[in-house]
């Protein structure tokens, strides 16, 4: 396992905590808008708010396991970093799953409206939020490469990346509800979200099942 320093340690575990804690509301917040509105990109957002969650918590959870006062043996190491890699790569393709089988069931019956302005605020909160922990987890893996942060650069990419689509999915229904090309654009989001989610979901656990190498390498950005 990478030695890190106290300090290292320290910065590490805090951020993965933050991280964490600002998750929390997410998924009850998003519910809430999703009440106030008919999209199916805010409900697959909620989703995948919730599965993500947990996803953080089990990263949480093994960085403080491999880093605490009692240091695991190799093995139980690399089974640890696998599971929290893995938990990611679940967390991404449960969401993503999920949202392609909402999205489809509600593709001939679909009709946008409701108050969308909730929905939209979250998730232009969320790609701020979620690409400034991008960019901390990037850094932080370069510092110095660790398992469990790599998962969380790979984790926040899709997140900055699926709030992006969100947003442009909900403005267009905010700025034109009643266009012809609304409903479909609003669907298709959802549709875009799921399988940039399962294509993430699936790279992350191919790496994790694949053999550990004697030295790992920081991932690209």
């Amino acid at each position: 396992m990478t030695s890190l320093s106290q300090e290292q340690r320290t910065r590490r575990e805090k951020t993965l905590l933050v991280s964490l804690l600002l998750s929390v509301p997410g998924p009850l917040v998003t519910w809430l808008a999703v009440l106030s509105s008919h999209s199916t990109t805010q409900l697959a957002d909620f989703i995948r708010r919730s599965v993500e969650l947990v996803a953080l918590f089990l990263s949480w959870w093994v960085f403080r396991r491999l880093h605490g006062n009692i240091t695991p043996g190799k093995a139980e190491q690399i089974r640890l970093e696998r599971m929290a890699g893995l938990g990611v790569a679940a967390a991404l393709i449960t969401s993503g799953v999920l949202m392609l089988v909402i999205a489809l069931s509600r593709l001939s019956e679909f009709e946008p409206g409701g108050n969308i302005v909730p929905g939209l605020t979250i998730a232009a909160l969320g790609v701020l939020t979620n690409g400034w922990f991008w960019r901390r987890y990037t850094r932080l893996t370069r510092e110095q490469y660790n398992a469990v942060m790599a998962a969380q650069q790979q984790l926040y990419r899709a997140k900055t990346s699926v709030d992006l689509c969100v947003v442009a999915a909900l403005a267009t229904v905010a700025i034109a509800p009643t266009h012809a090309v609304t409903p479909y654009v609003d669907i298709l989001g959802s549709i875009a979200v799921a399988g940039y989610l399962v294509f993430s979901g699936l790279r992350n656990s191919r790496s994790q099942l694949a053999p550990a190498l004697p030295q790992e390498s920081p991932l690209p950005e």
